[in-house]
């Protein structure tokens, strides 16, 4: 039998902080460094009066649609795909102007898998495959196969997890 794996999209194959800190370069003229964002998100580090802003970039209809891929995901995520059923796995109920955005982010950059590989959902609770390949520990909570972290800089201090560091790193682990 084969087995089945999620992948989520955002800061796990898809780079949405790096659109984000240009966008808030471009209407606040600040930069943020590695350093500053070592163990916490955007949000985290923005002044309290921008905090919203975030919020409303990520709700911009066609923020979701031109960000760049994460080094060697496309390679890797084709080879996971002849050996495991995949599906691409995105909470992206939470910001639902994405949802034609991120179809039309797959279709472009994952062209060899299909429409019934992607669950474009709300909460990844109901996401029950063998293996899950996340960012966000809370996805992990009610998942009962085998988890992996992918590495970012807002979980760095997170504990108990195995870790992907990298797209080259997840094809050693799964391939």
């Amino acid at each position: 039998m084969q087995l089945s794996i999620a992948i989520d999209m955002d800061e796990t194959i898809a780079d949405p902080i790096k659109k984000a800190r240009e966008w808030y370069f471009r209407d606040f003229g600040r930069t943020f460094t590695t350093e500053e964002l070592h163990g916490k998100t955007l949000s985290d580090i923005l002044p309290e009066e921008h905090k919203a802003k975030i919020k409303e970039y990520l709700n911009t209809p066609g923020f979701f649609r031109d960000l760049e891929i994460f080094p060697n995901a496309v390679e890797v995520l084709k080879e996971l795909n002849k050996k495991y059923k995949l599906y691409i796995v995105s909470a992206a109920m939470e910001f639902p102007t994405s949802l034609i955005d991120k179809y039309d982010w797959l279709q472009e950059h994952f062209s060899f898998l299909n429409w019934r590989q992607y669950c474009l959902c709300g909460d990844k609770s109901i996401v029950q495959t063998d293996i899950m390949i996340d960012d966000l520990t809370r996805n992990f909570t009610n998942f009962k196969g085998k988890p992996y972290l992918y590495h970012g800089h807002h979980n760095v201090h997170e504990q108990g997890y195995e870790r992907i560091l990298n797209w080259e790193d997840a094809a050693k682990k799964l391939l």
